[in-house]
Protein backbone atom coordinates (compact mmCIF):
# COMPACT_ATOMS: atom_id res chain seq x y z
CA UNK A 1 0.00 0.00 0.00
CA UNK A 2 0.96 3.89 -0.92
CA UNK A 3 2.58 5.75 1.98
CA UNK A 4 2.95 9.18 1.99
CA UNK A 5 4.76 11.89 4.21
CA UNK A 6 4.78 15.54 3.81
CA UNK A 7 7.83 17.17 5.14
CA UNK A 8 9.35 21.14 5.09
CA UNK A 9 9.57 24.29 7.26
CA UNK A 10 7.16 24.70 9.53
CA UNK A 11 7.21 29.10 9.59
CA UNK A 12 8.12 30.78 6.34
CA UNK A 13 8.10 34.46 5.90
CA UNK A 14 5.55 36.42 3.79
CA UNK A 15 7.04 37.32 0.22
CA UNK A 16 9.48 34.08 0.59
CA UNK A 17 8.96 30.74 -1.19
CA UNK A 18 6.92 27.82 0.71
CA UNK A 19 8.82 24.45 -0.31
CA UNK A 20 7.70 21.02 0.84
CA UNK A 21 8.26 17.49 -0.17
CA UNK A 22 6.37 14.19 0.02
CA UNK A 23 8.06 10.92 -0.04
CA UNK A 24 6.29 7.64 -1.10
CA UNK A 25 7.00 4.34 0.54
CA UNK A 26 5.08 1.19 -1.15
CA UNK A 27 4.90 2.26 -4.77
CA UNK A 28 6.57 4.55 -7.29
CA UNK A 29 5.91 7.60 -8.27
CA UNK A 30 6.16 6.34 -12.38
CA UNK A 31 3.67 3.75 -11.87
CA UNK A 32 1.22 4.26 -14.57
CA UNK A 33 -2.00 6.49 -13.99
CA UNK A 34 -0.95 7.84 -10.84
CA UNK A 35 -1.56 11.18 -10.02
CA UNK A 36 0.39 12.82 -7.08
CA UNK A 37 -1.78 15.67 -5.80
CA UNK A 38 -0.87 18.45 -3.16
CA UNK A 39 -4.20 19.66 -1.33
CA UNK A 40 -4.41 22.47 1.24
CA UNK A 41 -6.79 23.00 4.80
CA UNK A 42 -6.44 26.99 5.64
CA UNK A 43 -7.74 27.36 9.22
CA UNK A 44 -11.56 26.81 9.67
CA UNK A 45 -11.86 26.14 5.96
CA UNK A 46 -12.40 23.17 3.48
CA UNK A 47 -10.05 21.27 1.39
CA UNK A 48 -8.48 23.40 -1.55
CA UNK A 49 -6.53 21.47 -4.28
CA UNK A 50 -3.11 23.11 -5.69
CA UNK A 51 -2.50 20.80 -8.26
CA UNK A 52 -0.88 17.66 -9.37
CA UNK A 53 2.22 15.93 -11.33
CA UNK A 54 1.05 12.57 -13.12
CA UNK A 55 3.26 9.45 -13.67
CA UNK A 56 4.58 10.77 -16.99
CA UNK A 57 5.90 13.97 -15.25
CA UNK A 58 3.19 16.12 -16.68
CA UNK A 59 1.48 18.85 -13.91
CA UNK A 60 -1.93 20.61 -13.90
CA UNK A 61 -2.53 23.44 -11.13
CA UNK A 62 -5.28 25.50 -9.37
CA UNK A 63 -5.93 28.32 -11.78
CA UNK A 64 -6.49 30.89 -8.91
CA UNK A 65 -2.69 29.51 -7.78
CA UNK A 66 -1.08 28.68 -10.92
CA UNK A 67 1.10 31.61 -11.19
CA UNK A 68 2.74 30.98 -7.83
CA UNK A 69 2.98 27.17 -8.01
CA UNK A 70 5.49 24.64 -9.09
CA UNK A 71 5.37 20.86 -8.58
CA UNK A 72 8.17 18.27 -9.30
CA UNK A 73 9.89 14.89 -9.17
CA UNK A 74 12.74 13.60 -8.46
CA UNK A 75 12.47 9.16 -9.42
CA UNK A 76 15.61 8.38 -7.80
CA UNK A 77 14.28 9.60 -4.42
CA UNK A 78 11.00 8.91 -4.93
CA UNK A 79 9.42 12.15 -4.09
CA UNK A 80 7.11 14.79 -5.00
CA UNK A 81 8.05 18.58 -4.35
CA UNK A 82 5.75 21.46 -4.02
CA UNK A 83 7.08 25.25 -4.46
CA UNK A 84 4.61 28.14 -3.34
CA UNK A 85 5.98 31.65 -4.11
CA UNK A 86 5.47 35.01 -2.72
CA UNK A 87 3.01 33.73 0.24
CA UNK A 88 0.98 35.81 2.08
CA UNK A 89 -0.65 34.88 5.24
CA UNK A 90 -3.36 33.66 3.89
CA UNK A 91 -1.41 30.80 2.73
CA UNK A 92 -1.64 29.21 6.26
CA UNK A 93 -3.14 25.99 5.90
CA UNK A 94 -2.13 22.41 6.85
CA UNK A 95 -0.75 20.63 3.06
CA UNK A 96 -1.32 17.42 2.36
CA UNK A 97 0.02 15.21 -0.62
CA UNK A 98 -2.46 12.70 -1.82
CA UNK A 99 -2.77 10.06 -4.59
CA UNK A 100 -3.61 8.17 -6.82
CA UNK A 101 -6.59 9.72 -8.68
CA UNK A 102 -6.42 12.79 -10.88
CA UNK A 103 -8.18 16.33 -10.62
CA UNK A 104 -10.06 18.58 -12.45
CA UNK A 105 -11.46 21.75 -11.11
CA UNK A 106 -14.85 23.08 -11.52
CA UNK A 107 -14.16 26.30 -13.07
CA UNK A 108 -11.67 28.12 -10.48
CA UNK A 109 -13.20 26.05 -7.88
CA UNK A 110 -11.38 23.35 -6.65
CA UNK A 111 -12.54 22.41 -3.54
CA UNK A 112 -11.78 18.77 -2.18
CA UNK A 113 -13.65 16.07 -0.59
CA UNK A 114 -11.23 13.13 1.59
CA UNK A 115 -13.16 10.46 -0.50
CA UNK A 116 -11.76 12.17 -3.76
CA UNK A 117 -8.68 10.21 -3.21
CA UNK A 118 -7.46 6.94 -1.40
CA UNK A 119 -3.90 8.00 -0.40
CA UNK A 120 -3.56 10.52 2.19
CA UNK A 121 -0.57 11.92 3.49
CA UNK A 122 -0.84 12.84 7.48
CA UNK A 123 0.24 16.74 6.49
CA UNK A 124 2.36 19.00 7.24
CA UNK A 125 1.40 22.69 9.06
CA UNK A 126 2.79 25.87 7.32
CA UNK A 127 2.46 28.82 8.83
CA UNK A 128 3.00 32.12 7.06
CA UNK A 129 4.17 35.05 9.33
CA UNK A 130 6.86 37.17 10.49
Amino acid sequence: QVQLQESGPGLVKPSQTLSLTCTVSGGSIQTSYYYWNWVRQPPGKGLEWIGYIDFGGSARYNPRLKSRTSISSDTSKNQITLQLSSVTPEDTAVYYCATPQDYSCSGDVCDVDRADFSFWGQGTQVTVSS
